[in-house]
């Protein structure tokens, strides 16, 4: 009895007789407010229990080697597709020149409804077998060899197409400027491509796999080549004074997609009047590695993005076109998923119900002697 006398000493929580408490209004009110708001903490608490929690993380990159997929869907209202070429290079040397493969074109008219769709390059599609030899019949057994039109390096070498007459007049740094004499190019209707489409808008999508080093990849008109060290684009064969390379991107990524990933260049379109130029986007890829709940990761990368218009009025005037320069930050992000602690959960819990009844209890305690010392004024006739 002595243990039990000491253990009721230590009661923190004395009990007050009932017939000493006095109800007010103003305390039913507070009661039946602060319980309407345990209710809603309650309630948001136990739903964000229920939800995984994201955990970010930042770690020094040190993967080396590694390849990035460069998704894209991009939409050119007023440059035919016949004439747009994909290009990529890096500075690891890795170039890719009018890129075909991976890559699908849609032929858009003017509304922007879809005519048709191909797969293929700058220009059009190649004769294999055409019929003559440097003007003349083929004889039994004899193996087609085309006319270079005096481009010709050696007294056997053939140009069976229009892109290896193109390719040796590059080669002698000679311009090919009317590809409707060459007879090559009228046979495989290169001009008549042309002409054809002309009017036509074009939207390309697929997708490209990069080094992971810093480099570009780029949109542009007329056939494009590398000569002397420098990445150059022919227009000559093309004629036209302006190219109207206004564009919108439905979508550019790098990598998988992962929950909670933000494009920032997805829907950017670009209409100024000044349409022939070049566009500049200055891209900063972040890795970035999520792993889900279940602990299945996935590899992508996030970016920022610095846009620039260069005018095609100034001199040296550039290359009609868009271009995505990019670089890779050294810092990766790891998202991680996890379930929110139970006891995390509990403490929560009575962090909101005590909190609330405190200060519930505060209110109510400055609501009652503000009224007691308001009545006791109105008693002695001091209140005004």
């Amino acid at each position: 009895m002595e243990i039990l006398n000491k253990l009721k000493n230590l009661d923190a929580y004395p009990k007050i007789n009932e017939d000493f408490y006095s109800r007010t209004l103003s305390g039913g009110i507070v009661t039946i407010v602060s319980a309407l708001v345990m209710l809603f903490l309650f309630i948001s608490e136990t739903r964000l229990f229920f939800y995984s929690a994201t955990e970010t993380k930042l770690v020094v990159d040190t993967s080396r080697g590694e390849r990035l997929r460069v998704n894209f869907d991009i939409t050119f209202p007023a440059i035919a597709c016949s004439l747009l070429s994909v290009d990529t290079m890096d500075i690891s040397g890795e170039q890719h020149w009018d890129i075909r493969h991976d890559i699908l074109k849609k032929r858009l008219d003017h509304l922007g409804n879809v005519i048709g769709s191909r797969q293929g390059g700058v220009g059009a599609p190649k004769i294999e077998r055409p019929l003559q030899r440097h003007g003349g019949r083929l004889e039994h057994n004899e193996t087609y060899c085309g006319s270079c039109y005096g481009a010709e390096t050696l007294d056997d070498q053939c140009c069976n197409s229009c892109e290896e007459v193109r390719e040796a007049y590059r080669n002698k740094g000679w311009g090919l400027s009317n590809p409707e004499l060459i007879d090559q190019c009228t046979r495989e209707g290169l001009i008549e491509k042309i002409k054809e489409e002309q009017g036509e808008g074009c939207n390309i999508h697929g997708f490209l796999d990069v080094g992971k080093v810093a480099g570009n990849f780029h949109f542009a008109a007329g056939k494009s080549f590398h000569q002397s060290n420098v990445h150059v684009h022919d227009l000559l064969a093309f004629q036209a004074e302006n190219y109207n390379i206004t564009h919108k991107i439905n979508k550019l990524s790098f990598g998988k997609e992962f929950p909670g990933a933000v494009n920032p260049l997805d829907g950017a379109h670009w209409t100024q009047q000044a349409s022939s130029g070049a566009y500049q986007y200055f891209i900063k890829v972040v890795p970035t590695i999520y792993t889900d709940i279940r602990g299945h990761k996935i590899h992508s990368n996030q970016f920022s993005v610095t846009e620039h218009f260069r005018d095609g009025n100034v001199y040296p005037k550039p290359v009609p076109g868009v271009f995505f320069f990019y670089d890779f930050s050294p810092i990766k992000v790891i998202f991680t998923e996890e379930n929110r602690s139970f006891l995390h959960y509990l403490t929560n819990l009575c962090a909101i119900v005590g909190g609330v009844f405190t200060v519930s209890g505060i209110i109510d305690a400055f609501i009652y002697h503000g009224q007691r010392a308001i009545k006791k004024k109105m008693e002695i006739g001091k209140y005004t």
